[in-house]
Formats: structure tokens, sequence, C-alpha cells
């Protein structure tokens, strides 16, 4: 499983459409429905219903959208742990009150 199939996943929860999930991301149809379906292989089962007029999520995939969601945002804190997409805290230290604990890795 990875972030890409995860956003792809979201998008066309979303959307509907894998042809409107595709340009949001900015990746062609194909490969959208390539990463629906590695996903779907990861996890063991179908995720949407296909229809012409678009995609319909299944029970399961119901069932984890909120998990991914919660992962996405998960990973999104990573990437910007201080939540401000502007850039106000640029030194290397967090600021008071929100610096995790180091966890150091043992040595043996």
């Amino acid at each position: 499983m990875h972030e890409r199939e995860f956003r792809a996943f979201v998008s066309i929860a979303e959307t509907g459409r894998m042809d409107v999930a595709a340009r949001q991301l900015g990746y062609s149809q194909p490969a959208i429905t390539y990463q629906i379906k590695c996903l779907e292989r990861s996890l063991g089962f179908k995720l949407f219903t296909r229809h012409p007029s678009g995609a319909r999520l299944t029970g399961d995939g119901q069932m984890i959208l909120p998990s991914v969601r919660a992962v996405l945002m998960l990973i999104d804190g990573i990437r910007d742990p201080h939540g401000n997409r502007s850039g106000e805290h640029t030194d290397e230290e967090a600021p008071a009150g929100t610096a995790l604990p180091m966890v150091r890795q043992r040595t043996a």
C-alpha cells in the first residue's frame, strides 16, 4: 500500500469518477485505475463498483474510507509538523509545548 494509492482512493470516493480524480491528482486515468487495482490486490477486496456514470464505493470501501483519510492526515502532519503551510517556523526547534520526545534506538 502506498500513499498515492490512498490519495487516489479518497479522490475517487469524493468525486465518484476516476477521470476527475486523475485530473485532480495530475495522473492519467489508466494510472489511477492501476493504483486502485494495486490497492484492491493488497487489501484483498474491491473498493469500487464501476458504472458508465462513474465509480461507487463498495461496503468495504465505505468501511475503510475514514481510516484511509486518517492515515493521509497523519502523513500530512509528518510532512508539516507545525501545521502551517506558510513556513512561519523556519528554525529547527518546535515552538514551546509542541515538541515530541525523541525516541532513541537501543544499540545491542
